[in-house]
Formats: structure tokens, C-alpha cells, sequence
């Protein structure tokens, strides 16, 4: 395919694409990301597709990379280092019943991971891991002074890492 029929191809598919990636994301910005990534994605492997099926094969292409970008999205919110989020959440929108099995599981390790930390991180990162309580809460709830409180949730999360990287190696 010449450049030339590949820019057609952009022209007439474009809004598709932007539309396909706009339902899964909602965000404008990352829809035309996301849609600038199909047709890079597709100009690379234009050999792999049948000229026939060229729409269905740039839907499915927009709709692989939206997923993509909304587990990495999800992952991102979920991390220990942000402690404004729950790790109860659900899956995100547009994942499928096995991807929200593999969220399940992660959450469960976190869980596990918290629960096995040794005292005095335990009781800390259970309310504000699992709980979501601020630092200032847990001080009070606790009877500590909130800046032990906060540097006993960084070594928590310290060892939740390690804790959870090893897991990783292990399963």
C-alpha cells in the first residue's frame, strides 16, 4: 500500500477511530492519542491485513489500544504510592470478566500483603491501605503522634513493595 492510499485509508477511517476510542475512554485527549496510535499501529503492519477487512481490523485495533490504555490507567490508580484510592475499586470500563478476575486477584495480594506485615505497619496500612483513612485520622484513632504515623505508612509501603515483587517472582 502507498502512502498515498494509506493517508485515504486515515481519511475515511479516521472518525471511526477517534469514536471507538472515545466510548471506551471518555477523555478527548487520550481518544485522539489513542486513535493517532491505530493508524501508526496499522501503517506498520498494513501487510497483515486483508484490503477487504481493512474497517472491522481498525476497529479491533482501536478497541485493543483504548483496553490497553485503560488497565495501564487502572494500574497506575491502584499502586500503593497513591493512597487515595481503593484498592476495593472495580475493574474499569471495557474490561472483560477475565480481566476483572485478574483485578480480583490483585487486589487479594495487596490485601494478603498488608495483612502480613508485622506490627506496628499492620494496624497503619490496613486503615489507610485497605481503609482509606487519612494520616491525621489513623494518629488520632491510634494514640500516635501523626508524623510516626506517616513514616511508619513509607516503610510500610516499603516493605509492601518488596513483599509484593517477590510474590511476583515467586507466582
Amino acid at each position: 500500500m502507498t502512502n498515498k492510499q494509506f493517508s485515504d485509508v486515515v481519511e475515511q477511517y479516521q472518525r471511526l477511530v477517534y469514536t471507538i476510542c472515545y466510548q471506551m475512554v471518555q477523555d478527548h485527549f487520550e481518544a485522539q492519542n489513542l486513535a493517532q496510535e491505530t493508524f501508526l499501529s496499522a501503517y506498520t503492519h498494513i501487510d497483515r491485513c486483508d484490503p477487504n477487512e481493512l474497517k472491522p481490523w481498525l476497529a479491533r485495533i482501536a478497541s485493543n489500544k483504548a483496553r490497553d490504555y485503560l488497565k495501564s490507567a487502572y494500574a497506575r490508580k491502584v499502586q500503593l504510592d497513591s493512597g487515595e484510592d481503593s484498592p476495593e475499586r472495580p475493574a474499569p470500563p471495557g474490561t472483560g470478566p477475565e480481566d476483572r478476575i485478574l483485578v480480583r486477584e490483585g487486589v487479594e495480594k495487596i490485601r494478603q500483603a498488608v495483612l502480613s506485615l508485622n506490627e506496628p505497619y499492620r494496624k497503619v496500612s490496613v486503615l489507610y491501605f485497605l481503609e482509606e483513612k487519612g494520616t491525621d485520622e489513623i494518629a488520632k484513632a491510634l494514640g500516635r503522634p501523626q508524623k510516626t504515623v506517616q513514616t511508619q505508612i513509607y516503610r510500610a509501603r516499603e516493605q509492601l513493595r518488596k513483599v509484593l515483587k517477590e510474590g511476583d517472582r515467586d507466582g
